[in-house]
């Protein structure tokens, strides 16, 4: 029992001592690697373990997020934010007037709603998990099917949905024209008080780019404050690059590759079946793919993937250590609907991982989140 007791302490010591490059006969230093990781120079970090499948001609590394963009033909203002939150906030704009985009979104769950699947009009449930705004101003589209092609766009999805406000676009129009007190913001925001749709989608949006994370461990690491992570940590950031193929879709700084991708999830032959981006485009080879979600903030936006039913991260990790197995019901082979079995991704594959490397990997996941926050509601226009 002594020896046991002796030899696992050493084991996890030279793990964390140092860990294995590319080449299988070369190893590199913790504390080396804590030095290119944290050096504020990404051009020195090790290089990332890239699948074939993976366009390097487009890749872009991790990193902190940079100032977020704003549109030409919608540029921020202080007043247009404000006017978005407002509307954000307002209940209003849906048919019960009960249901707002913070009830989906709320700002002390991670800017999401932490249900498997949000409620909606009449207690209904939605089709999918809701996904967090945060940092939403950095992708380049919008839901897990990517069915919109911008914030703007998307404002206006949840306002008609029958699962979600299930409110006429123009019924929603007529309601904020019929609020006195928002003729003020409106002009403020727009220079006069008219409300259209494209204003509110406008506004909406403005804010929407406003909620972004403020700087995580990760970030501080990597600009150069070496300190702000323990061994276990640099291992993970490492894992995460290499071994665990992490970076394959979870790259850039808002850790997404704004892509679509089969993860093995459409639940095919089920009652939660869902073909995600095929849904949008009708084109085959979309079948089972869904946007990569980013993992900024992720420890906050619990339960995962687009259908809700993963309760923890290390569900997810051990599922994508696991290769992704996608179950197919033998009942649906040959017959007309295996023309519609989705395949899983070739960048996914069994990684192989141990439960030490495990650990790592999700304690550095974690580094990507920050507190929830808690905002002043504003009051709304009478």
């Amino acid at each position: 029992m002594k020896i046991k007791h002796i030899i696992l302490p050493i084991a996890l010591l030279i793990f964390l001592s140092a860990y294995k490059t590319d080449d299988e006969n070369e190893y590199i230093d913790i504390q080396d690697l804590r030095k290119l990781y944290s050096s504020g120079n990404p051009s020195s970090w090790p290089k990332p373990t890239l699948d074939k499948n993976v366009d390097k001609t487009t890749f872009q590394d991790i990193g902190p997020l940079p100032e977020m963009t704003y549109p030409e033909y919608n540029k921020y203002s202080k007043e247009k934010a404000f006017l978005g939150k407002t509307l954000f906030f307002d209940p209003r704009l849906s048919v019960s007037g009960q249901i707002a985009c913070a009830s989906c979104h709320n700002p002390e769950l991670g800017w999401t709603d932490n249900l498997t699947r949000s409620f909606g009009h009449n207690r209904q449930n939605g089709k999918r998990n809701s996904m967090t705004i945060l940092n939403s101003g950095y992708a380049k589209t919008l839901f897990w099917d990517g069915r919109a092609s911008s914030l703007e766009d998307q404002a206006q999805f949840p306002i008609a949905d029958p699962l979600e406000m299930n409110e006429k676009l123009t019924i929603a129009v007529d309601k904020i024209v019929a609020v006195k007190g928002y003729g003020k913001l409106f002009t403020e925001a727009f220079g006069d008080e008219k409300v259209t749709l494209q204003r509110i989608q406008y506004a909406i949006a403005t804010f929407e780019r406003t909620i972004k994370s403020p700087k995580s461990k990760f970030d501080n690491f990597v600009s150069g404050k070496s300190e702000a992570f323990t061994d276990q940590l640099v291992t993970g950031l490492h894992l995460f690059r290499t071994k665990a193929q992490c970076i394959n879709c979870h790259n850039t700084p808002y850790f997404s590759d704004n892509q679509f991708h089969n993860d093995g999830q459409s639940l095919f032959g089920t009652k939660d079946e869902d073909f995600g981006r095929y849904n949008v485009t009708g084109d085959k080879k979309d079948l089972g793919k869904f946007r990569t979600p980013t993992l900024r903030e992720v420890a906050n936006t619990r339960p995962w993937m687009h259908h809700g039913h993963f309760p923890s991260l290390l569900d997810v990790v051990e599922f994508y250590n696991l290769g992704n197995p996608a179950a197919i019901q033998k009942k649906y082979l040959g017959t007309a609907r295996d023309s519609l079995i989705p395949v899983t991704s070739p960048i996914l594959k069994k990684l192989d991982l141990n439960r030490t490397e495990i650990n790592a990997l999700l304690a550095f996941i974690e580094t990507l989140s920050t507190p929830n926050s808690r905002i002043a509601t504003p009051k709304m226009p009478q």
